[in-house]
C-alpha cells in the first residue's frame, strides 16, 4: 500500500484527492478491484464489525474458559458514568467485541482478532453524537487502513512480533487517525494523531493470561479506544507531536524487535506467568505452559502461542 505516512500525504497532494481516495487508488492499482468494489467490501466489513458489538452487548454468555463475557453489558448497567455515557460506551463495545471472539464468535480483525474492539468501539461509539453517515464511517475505514498498511510496513501489527503495542497500539492509531480525518482535520493533523497515540503505547507488552485472547486483551482494547480519542482530541486542537509518525511508527518496531519473547504472545512473562495467571492455565488444562513458565523459559523466537486465537 504505502511505505511511509508520508508518502501516503503527498501522494494525496499531488493527485489533489483524500487521504480516503488516496487509499482507493492504491487498492484499486495493487489488486485491481474498482472502487465499488472496495466499498462494498468496506462495508461487508462494517456490518460485521457491528453485528459483534450488538452482539457482545446484549449477551450475557461467557466464554468456554469462563474468564469473559457479560463484562460489556454489565458495564453498561452499572457504570457510574464518571466521564458520560458516550465514555462507558466505548469501553463497553470494545469489551463487546473480544468477548464475541472469546466465544469464537464472528469479528472483523482490524487489524488482528486480539484488538479487534478498538476501531469499532470508537467509530461506533462517535458516529451519533458527531453525526457521521455510513458513508463517512467508510472513508474512515479507509483512512484506518492505511495506517494499518504502514505500520504493517514499516513495523509490526502482531503481537508476536511486537508485543501489544503492535496490536492494540495499531488499531488505536488506526481509530485515532479515522477520527480525525471524518472530523475535518488536515493531513498533518492525522499524522500527528497517529504519533499522538502510538508515543503512549510504545513498550506495552502482549502478555495473554492462559494464552487465551480473553485477559488483558478486553480491558486493553477498552484502554486502547480512549487513547485513540484521546489521540484524535489533541490532533484536533492543533497540538503537533515533534517526532514524525512514521518516526514513531519505526521506534516501535525497534522495541518490538528487541522486546523479550516472554512478552510478545507466548504467554511465558508478565500479566499469564503471575500466581494467579498460572492458577488460571492450569484450570484450562494447560500445564505445559505452566511448567515452561516456572522455569522462566526464554524460547527462540516464532514460539508459538499456547491456546486457541
Amino acid at each position: 500500500m504505502f511505505r511511509s505516512i508520508a508518502d501516503w500525504i503527498e501522494l494525496a497532494r499531488e493527485e489533489g484527492c483524500s487521504l480516503a481516495d488516496a487509499v482507493v487508488r492504491t487498492e484499486g492499482k495493487q489488486t485491481g478491484l474498482d472502487a465499488t468494489r472496495i466499498g462494498e467490501r468496506i462495508r461487508e466489513t462494517l456490518e460485521v464489525m457491528r453485528a459483534a458489538v450488538e452482539e457482545g452487548l446484549a449477551s450475557g454468555d461467557t466464554s468456554p474458559t469462563g474468564l469473559t463475557g457479560g463484562r460489556a453489558r454489565q458495564l453498561v448497567g452499572e457504570a457510574p458514568g464518571l466521564l458520560g455515557t458516550e465514555f462507558t460506551g466505548l469501553l463497553a463495545r470494545a469489551i463487546a467485541t473480544l468477548e464475541v471472539n472469546a466465544r469464537m464468535g464472528l469479528i472483523a480483525a482490524a487489524p488482528t482478532a486480539g484488538a479487534a474492539g478498538v476501531l469499532p468501539a470508537v467509530l461506533f461509539t462517535l458516529q451519533g453524537p458527531r453525526g457521521w453517515s455510513e458513508e463517512d464511517l467508510l472513508e474512515g475505514m479507509l483512512v484506518a487502513g492505511g495506517v494499518g498498511a504502514v505500520i504493517a510496513e514499516r513495523a509490526s501489527i502482531a503481537g508476536a512480533g511486537g508485543g501489544c503495542q503492535a496490536e492494540t497500539g495499531s488499531a488505536a492509531a488506526m481509530a485515532a487517525a479515522a477520527v480525525t480525518y471524518l472530523e475535518g482535520g488536515t493531513a498533518e493533523q492525522v499524522a500527528h494523531a497517529i504519533a499522538f497515540t502510538l508515543q503512549g503505547m510504545l513498550g506495552l507488552i502482549c502478555d495473554p493470561v492462559a494464552g487465551l485472547v480473553e485477559i488483558p486483551c478486553a480491558y486493553r482494547n477498552a484502554s486502547a479506544g480512549i487513547q485513540a480519542t484521546a489521540a484524535a482530541e489533541m490532533a484536533l486542537a492543533g497540538l503537533e507531536f515533534p517526532v514524525p509518525a512514521d518516526q514513531v511508527i519505526d521506534v516501535m518496531g525497534e522495541v518490538g524487535r528487541k522486546m523479550d519473547v516472554r512478552y510478545r504472545e507466548t504467554a511465558l512473562g508478565g500479566l499469564a506467568a503471575t500466581p494467579a495467571g498460572q492458577e488460571i492455565a492450569r484450570q484450562a488444562g494447560m500445564d505445559q505452559l505452566v511448567q515452561l513458565q516456572r522455569r522462566g523459559s526464554t524460547a527462540g523466537e516464532g514460539s508459538a502461542r499456547f491456546g486457541p486465537s
